[in-house]
């Protein structure tokens, strides 16, 4: 079957089960159709460890008797399933309590362009195919070094899906998109002392992958590096962030203002919204419309068109992230956020890893992050860390067992500089971030 009959027949299921919705007495509803297929392969040391081939369907619905709601979902997708599905959301509804701000989008908000974000890139991988690549990747990193002692093995993933989303203001719409990744982890020991890291690679198209041996040859360094990782005296010091775990600092911030926080008063930037929280060299926008990116989509959750827009810009906040539903609650509109942000990104200075080493000077550079230890409510923060010490500008040592800590305002405030180092292999799109000072609790 062609693609676009595919995509084509299942618009015409998500019409089906909406129909039935107002067949069976509600107002309004939207449904949601996702179906997809993949293939994943893990070795560990030169043995194949696992062969899992995949392939789910579901469809949710949400259905609403004027400001009453109910959903429901399943995944078997025939006429009598459908009706039952319906049924049941139906009934959840005429028990639920009335919600003045629930209900369907604002119909002007819905997008109405679908451009060509270049998401579909199948991959034509057997697992003969994909259990050599794993194996390579893996011996890449275990015969790197003598003190690679051991695996927990290098997996590949290939997955490649449709997703449909129809409401009863007339929206229905589908794309398809793929997904493909290659990891490895390993173990290296000296003397009594052992240390894992890993690396991997991820992307809609397979060709933009790493190459296998340069994954695992990656994951041999960074596990080495650990090796001979101590702690470090309680102290107050500068802190940078690699760009891998600095996405972490930006997720926060997003947590902060979203609508959910907001309109339940759980955030530390409460009313903050054109107030300034970071630096005014900072800048951070949404870019949902790039090419092959993981990020990308027209539309959000609820079919509200996404847009290309600040989030931050010259430090001051310019906008919150909001659904329908926080919109309503907080008396404004939704920002196309329904399902999240679409490429989060963080514009990059001028400085590359090893400049923005010597602009830390002296202070701690992380790593690795452990534990959830950020209170939204009051911008607290406490996390377990690794990563290395550096003087000069210069590592010296890896070190381990170290709690870093500070409040959010205040360490967004405290950025320094903005390396230009990106991570793209995910969501969020930023380089090293460097803190001024930062708590640094060890032994």
């Amino acid at each position: 079957m062609q693609n676009s009959e595919q995509i084509n027949q299942l618009k015409s299921l998500v019409q089906e089960f909406l129909d039935e919705a107002l067949k069976q007495g509600a107002s309004a509803a939207e449904a949601a159709l996702s179906i997809g297929n993949g293939l994943s392969v893990s070795a560990r040391l030169g043995d194949v460890e696992n062969i899992e081939y995949d392939c789910d369907q579901g469809l949710g619905i949400t259905v609403y008797f004027d400001k009453r709601k109910g959903s429901a979902s399943s995944t078997d997708l025939s006429s009598d399933s459908i009706k039952k599905t319906v049924a049941a959301a139906c009934s959840i509804a005429k028990f639920s309590s009335a919600d003045e701000f629930s209900g369907l989008p604002d119909p002007e908000m819905l997008a109405t362009e679908f451009p060509d974000l270049d998401l579909y890139h199948p991959w034509d991988v057997d697992a003969e195919q994909a259990i050599k690549l794993a194996i390579e990747c893996e011996d890449a990193a275990r015969f790197y070094h003598s003190e690679i002692t051991n695996s927990e093995g290098a997996a590949v993933n290939s997955h490649q899906g449709i997703k449909i989303f129809g409401n009863t203001l007339g929206f229905l719409q589908g794309y398809q998109s793929t997904r493909h990744s290659l990891s490895c982890s390993v173990i290296g020991q000296r003397g009594e002392e052992m240390q894992r890291d890993y690396w991997y690679s991820v992307a809609r198209n397979a060709n933009d992958l790493e190459q296998a041996a340069a994954i695992g040859e990656k994951a041999a360094m960074r596990t080495l590096r650990r090796l001979g990782g101590r702690s470090l005296s309680s102290r107050v010091a500068p802190v940078l962030y690699a760009p891998e775990m600095a996405a972490s600092l930006l997720g926060a911030l997003m947590g902060a203002i979203s609508g959910s926080s907001l309109y339940r008063k759980s955030s530390f930037l409460l009313d903050s919204l054109d107030k300034q929280i970071l630096p005014d060299f900072i800048h951070i926008h949404e870019q949902p419309y790039l090419k092959k990116a993981l990020g990308s989509a027209a539309f959000d959750g609820e079919g509200v068109a996404t847009k290309t827009r600040d989030i931050v810009s010259d430090g001051i906040l310019r906008s919150y992230l909001l659904s329908s539903y926080s919109a309503r609650k907080l008396g404004m509109q939704s920002t196309g956020n329904a399902s999240g942000v679409h490429n989060l990104t963080i514009d990059a200075g001028a400085d590359d890893f090893e400049a923005m080493l010597k602009r830390l000077n002296t202070g701690l550079l992380v790593t690795e992050l452990m534990g959830q230890g950020v209170n939204r409510v009051t911008g607290d923060y406490s996390r377990g860390a690794a990563g290395f010490w550096v003087e000069n500008g210069q590592i010296q040592y890896p070190v381990e067992e170290i709690t870093i800590a500070g409040n959010l305002k205040e360490m967004f405030k405290n950025i320094v500089a903005v390396g230009n180092d990106v991570d793209t292999r995910g969501n969020t799109r930023t380089g090293s971030i460097l803190i001024e000072q930062m708590s640094i609790a060890g032994e």
